[in-house]
């Protein structure tokens, strides 16, 4: 059993709590006893180890690792009590020029830098059939425990792909835009292959040069949460072209 915080496995898997632990470890941590099992069903990924208390059960048949009760809850940071599977972290590729970009299917261009927003979308992108998400170097990194924990999962199985700041992306006639002055989604035709640019909290879409702005009408509010629009505008878009 591992009980000093000095231990390099220790410091290791605590480092995944934050983006430069998982860049530099190629790991992430997988939490949450619903996730954790459904994981298990039919794991995807390779599992590193299996962090648990002595209290608890073995249940998987990697490497496993007893820590004591109180390193266990320093690396435990949602708080879940139940054995926390260190699993190698997927490739994600990235993608350096984007001018001209066009996409494949329905595709979404995010800058979110929430790690709790970001997994939010992440779930819904993946349950109105978005063939992949690009994330912009402003977004948070989708496998920290927060993001991980708000996709539901969805993080290990959609497709992502690094991509350069948000304003990089030129105007393409593919490419829509959600916007509070832009026009509203009901009167919108949109193309098979479309990608869907959303905000950062706050900013928006800034002062991007997107020809194709699209707004969800709302009453009483200003405007929607970043993940709330997106959700709401990728169910249109899927139920108009369903995929």
């Amino acid at each position: 059993m591992i009980e000093s915080s000095q231990n390099p496995v220790f410091k290791k898997v605590s480092s995944l709590a934050a983006s430069k632990g998982i860049r530099k470890e190629g790991l992430f941590l997988l939490s949450g006893e619903k996730l954790v099992r459904e994981f298990l069903k039919s794991p995807n990924l390779e599992i590193v180890y299996e962090i648990k208390t002595p209290k608890h059960a073995a249940i998987s048949n990697s490497h496993v690792i007893d820590f004591s009760k109180e390193l266990f809850d320093k690396i435990d940071v949602l708080g879940t009590h139940f054995n926390i599977l260190v699993l190698k972290l997927p490739e994600i590729p990235s993608l350096d020029e984007v001018s001209g970009y066009a996409p494949k299917g329905l595709e979404v261009l995010s800058p979110l830098g929430d790690p709790g927003n970001l997994g939010a979308l992440i779930r819904s992108c993946e349950a109105f059939g978005v063939s992949r998400l690009l994330l912009t170097e402003e977004a948070a990194n989708p496998f920290l425990p927060k993001s991980v924990k708000a996709s539901a999962g969805s993080v290990l199985r959609l497709p992502i792909v690094n991509v350069p700041a948000l304003s990089s992306f030129a105007e393409n006639s593919g490419i829509f835009a959600l916007d509070m002055a832009g026009k509203p989604i009901e009167q919108c035709d949109f193309p098979k292959n479309l990608l869907l640019v959303l905000g950062e909290e706050g900013p928006g879409i800034g002062h991007g040069g997107f020809a194709n702005k699209i707004s969800i009408p709302t009453a009483n509010v200003e405007s929607l949460n970043a993940v709330v629009a997106g959700s709401i505008a990728l169910f249109c878009i899927f139920r108009g072209n369903p995929r």
